[in-house]
């Protein structure tokens, strides 16, 4: 017997904007990690809490879009949860296409640019199709980036970028010498975005699970205990204001 939950829209109590508007990350990613535990505690099945993990996803992006920030990559699905039962992975395949129908004409409204990494490819067709509409649909748009990480790992991902590599010096297309971080960059999924400047995990998780491992070497890391369900702009509103005040030394002084 299959479970379907409702996706409904959640009145959010609005909070105070930040008082500091100045040192804002550019770019925030967020490992969305708890959906399991918090439908545990709540004896639901697992599925209740990605249901529920949708609305923080709403919630997070409106806070993202308040606060101007320009980019913000989630950590939506990656290459080791096609290990999960085959029910939970096609519930969570079904998620893009049923947040998007509900929540896209407010995205196209908040001006907000939806784009993906990860092997997209590799996602059955449903997803893809309503993916990809929703790329189409807000191409233009040049406010926040929501960044979806969909199918993605990282030791993938640089693995991948070191297969080019090697094809294009072969090909005499890149010379040995020139390789560097900065040409490397551009064989990586994130080659048009900012490294992150935070990075987010919720649940009480401290490891990177596979994240982003090129991109977060300078990044500032920031962990809470609240389950991703739980989060909202006021914890979002926190990691900020925690943000604002470090400093960024980049191996300097």
């Amino acid at each position: 017997m299959s479970i379907r939950l409702p996706f409904t829209k959640k009145k959010t109590k609005e909070i105070e904007s930040l008082k500091n508007t100045q040192n804002i990350p550019n770019h925030v990613a967020i490992i969305m990690d708890g959906n399991g535990r918090w439908a545990k505690k709540r004896s639901l099945p697992r599925i209740a809490g990605h249901k529920e993990g949708v609305d923080a996803v709403v919630k997070t992006v409106r806070a993202a879009h308040k606060s101007n920030v320009n980019i913000l990559t989630l950590y939506a699905f990656s290459t080791e949860n096609w290990k999960r039962p085959q029910k939970e992975i096609d519930f969570l395949m079904k998620l893009p296409k049923e947040f998007l129908h509900i929540h896209l004409p407010e995205l196209m409204e908040r001006n907000v640019r939806i784009q993906t990494i990860g092997d997209f490819e590799a996602l059955p067709e449903h997803t893809k199709e309503a993916v990809q509409y929703a790329m189409n649909k807000t191409k233009n748009n040049d406010g926040l980036l929501l960044n979806f990480a969909l199918n993605y790992g990282s030791r993938y991902e640089i693995i991948q970028a070191m297969k080019h590599v090697v094809t294009d010096v072969q090909n005499e297309k890149l010379h040995l010498e020139a390789i560097s971080e900065e040409v490397f960059d551009n064989y990586l999924y994130t080659k048009e975005l900012s490294d992150p400047d935070l990075l987010i995990r919720t649940s009480g998780e401290q490891r990177l699970s596979n994240f982003l491992l090129w991109q977060l070497a300078y990044t500032e890391f920031w962990f809470t205990e609240v389950l991703w369900p739980d989060f909202d702009e006021a914890v979002f509103k926190q990691a900020i204001e925690e943000y604002q005040q470090r400093q960024r030394r980049y191996g300097g002084i």
